[in-house]
């Protein structure tokens, strides 16, 4: 496989703007990293205080540290510090250097990134495919987790259906301007990416960066009956990357994870109910 990467320098740049434009939105960090692993350099963004393993965030496909704007203000309140991570190999300021083949591979980098802040274990907070890779990584590190937060993970506890990966496709390929903002109107639950700054950052990112990472592997019953951090499951009950009741169904297999099915949420729940997110999650993790 190759790696990730932007496919011209232009479009890199429209980007970079478009990142840029989506920070702002942002508070501003307490600190900047920039963590060299073995597969590439991965961007990290720390907020609040020190002290105490921190929240880590990892976001769904295609986006990127921004896109929990809406987030940090209420993560904070619960007094950790909040980490970011854009993750490797997606449109984000991480630069992948070396292909990514398997499960094994991202849970390598994820871990090699965290180790490389010092941290010898995190909460983690993901939404979406950033769900999964909490997961992996709780499967292959699992001395790295104190605790797991999943906001409707995917590929996860419910298989990827064709329809899905068809309209995420559309968003990519070279199609006329409606049909890509219908097809990520689509997967974000109705919203229209260019009303707001991390949707036109994720739609540039879409159509400007070439992917080169495997399907996520879908883990067995085995390795969830084998994770055994304290977790909080969130299915959205209007998710169109599974069915919602069969994928909450199945996250019950994760020994100590509280499951819930919120009827009301859309699969970008993380920015239709952030301060419902932040108190389950404070719930969670407690204060430091």
């Amino acid at each position: 496989m190759s790696v990730g990467g932007f496919t011209s320098d232009a479009g890199r740049a429209r980007f970079v703007a478009a990142y840029a434009e989506a920070m702002a939105e942002m508070p501003e960090p307490t600190a900047t990293d920039d963590v060299r692993t073995s597969f590439g350099v991965v961007r990290t963004y720390r907020f609040g205080p020190d002290g105490g393993p921190p929240l880590v965030l990892l976001p769904g496909t295609a986006s990127s540290s921004p896109v929990w704007a809406d987030n940090i203000p209420s993560l904070l309140r619960i007094g950790r510090p909040v980490v970011t991570v854009d993750l490797l190999g997606e449109p984000g300021l991480s630069v992948q250097t070396r292909p990514i083949t398997d499960a094994a591979d991202q849970a390598g980098w994820l871990g090699e990134t965290l180790d490389g802040l010092g941290l010898s274990s995190a909460h983690l907070l993901g939404l979406s495919f950033g769900g999964w890779s909490a997961v992996n990584l709780a499967v292959h590190r699992p001395d790295l987790v104190a605790s797991l937060a999943l906001l409707d993970p995917a590929s996860t506890f419910g298989r990827i259906g064709a329809k899905v990966v068809l309209f995420s496709l559309g968003a990519t390929l070279p199609l006329p301007r409606r049909l890509k903002r219908a097809s990520l109107r689509w997967i974000a639950g109705g919203v229209d990416a260019d009303d707001f700054a991390v949707g036109r950052m994720i739609s540039t990112g879409m159509r400007e960066y070439r992917r080169a990472l495997p399907f996520p592997a879908y883990p067995t019953d085995a390795q969830l009956r084998a994770v055994s951090a304290p977790a909080l499951v969130v299915i959205a009950g209007r998710s169109i990357i599974h069915d919602p009741a069969k994928a909450a169904a199945r996250a019950r297999l994760v020994p100590n994870a509280t499951v819930e099915l919120w009827p009301d949420a859309s699969h970008a729940l993380n920015g239709e109910f952030p301060d419902r997110v932040a108190d389950r999650v404070a719930a969670l993790v407690g204060t430091p």
